[in-house]
């Protein structure tokens, strides 16, 4: 199995080193992802500019490529040919935080798993619930294992084409979970705010801020799951429509006004 790993948080991230040392041990693992953090930064592809790639060399000596797009550019060009190997599987993250509910939608460790169904391939998002956004003082282990679990049965049973998996870890041993459910998307609860300032010359500037985000604990939710200390796997299809939309559309006239 040849498992391709990157993440939305740059090629130096300690957790995306964490989860290819254990993706190493299920197969053969090749690594491509941003050279800089793309945090929140949704399903975006590179098409304005030349993108540029060059080698860099890990914390534990291997090697890996550093992209100076996006993470969903990350899974293109590998997949277009940068790789001569045949891409098998690709694996993003660890995020520190959890990508849960509407995250989805702008996580660049989902969206780059998402890239990967867009190929048809099987793609998987691996974040950990950690108390605080501290990356670098963070314990990978529990995560890492999960997502070569996951990855290992994914390779084993396959996945119906255009879905891909969102995978949520609780921050403890893997001792102190108490399992795997598959999960619904959980309802995330924003407290955004904007913060306006002015800079040296009187000119504003804004800053998207406020608290952190929470969440409905919903039996059956991704969200529900992390606080009774469950793995969260939550499939996610590439088919957006809103089918009982579609259904009440339907009876509209549209020719009239």
């Amino acid at each position: 199995m040849h498992i391709l790993v990157t993440n939305d948080d740059g090629v130096f991230a300690p957790g995306l080193l964490a989860l290819a040392k254990e993706l190493r041990k299920i197969g053969t693992v090749s690594i491509v992802a941003p050279d800089r953090n793309w945090s929140a930064s949704g399903h975006v592809k590179t098409l304005s500019r030349p993108l540029r790639v060059k080698e860099v060399t890990l914390d534990d000596g291997s090697k890996a490529l550093a992209c100076d797009g996006a993470p969903s550019d990350c899974v293109a060009l590998p997949l277009l040919g940068l790789l001569e190997k045949k891409i098998d599987i690709v694996v993003s993250g660890i995020n520190p935080n959890a990508n849960l509910g509407h995250d989805v939608t702008y996580s660049g460790t989902v969206t780059a798993a998402m890239e990967a169904a867009i190929w048809g391939l099987p793609g998987i998002a691996v974040s950990l619930d950690a108390p605080e956004y501290n990356s670098h003082g963070l314990d990978y282990s529990t995560s890492a294992r999960v997502g070569a679990l996951v990855a290992e049965k994914v390779w084993e049973r396959k996945l119906p084409e255009k879905t891909l998996l969102n995978v949520n870890v609780p921050y403890c041993t893997m001792e102190a979970l108490q399992g795997f459910k598959i999960t619904k998307q959980g309802l995330r609860v924003y407290r955004d705010e904007l913060v306006r300032r002015e800079d040296p010359h009187g000119r504003p500037y804004y800053w998207i801020g406020g608290e952190a985000p929470s969440g409905i604990p919903e039996d059956g939710t991704d969200i529900g799951a992390l606080s009774e200390q469950y793995v969260s796997i939550n499939p996610l299809s590439l088919d957006l429509t809103a089918y009982d939309c579609a259904q009440l559309l339907s009876d509209w006239d549209f020719s009239k006004p």
